[in-house]
């Protein structure tokens, strides 16, 4: 089941230059910078009460946040969902006709477990599911 808006994720060209932008919009730095290697991105989470922003930059330009930049530009990539059990849930949207873009859950940033379900069957929206990692 999804219990709450976990983050926000927002594809930008530079950490830098985003950084300091949303550090004026929100009137507060961002809390953590980390580097997600399989994923090819760099991330930086920014909280607001409690909502978070996680901001993506791409590390490679073979990954799916350059890609994502290079067809649609910088803006929102996807909403994550927080789920307390991230297999039952997979296996729950699986049996309604979703389509899991990967088959077991990865290792996220921000010490999560991931998965994401593909746009086509949600209205165009990157759907992320994530844990907590225990």
């Amino acid at each position: 089941m999804l219990t709450n808006v976990e983050h926000i994720g927002i594809a930008v060209r530079s950490l830098a230059t985003s950084d300091d932008l949303f550090t004026k919009l929100f009137n507060a730095a961002p809390y953590k910078h980390e580097a997600v290697e399989a994923e090819g991105v760099t991330t930086s989470f920014f909280k607001i009460n409690q909502t978070k922003i996680e901001l993506l930059e791409a590390t490679r330009p073979d990954s799916a946040i350059a890609k994502f930049i290079e067809k649609k530009g910088e803006g929102i990539h996807h909403i994550a969902f927080e789920v307390a059990d991230i297999e039952a849930e997979m296996e729950r949207l699986k049996a309604e006709g979703f389509t899991l873009l990967n088959d077991i859950p990865k290792r996220g940033a921000d010490n999560k477990l991931v998965c994401f379900l593909h746009p086509k069957g949600t209205n165009g929206v990157l759907v992320e599911l994530c844990q907590e990692i225990r």
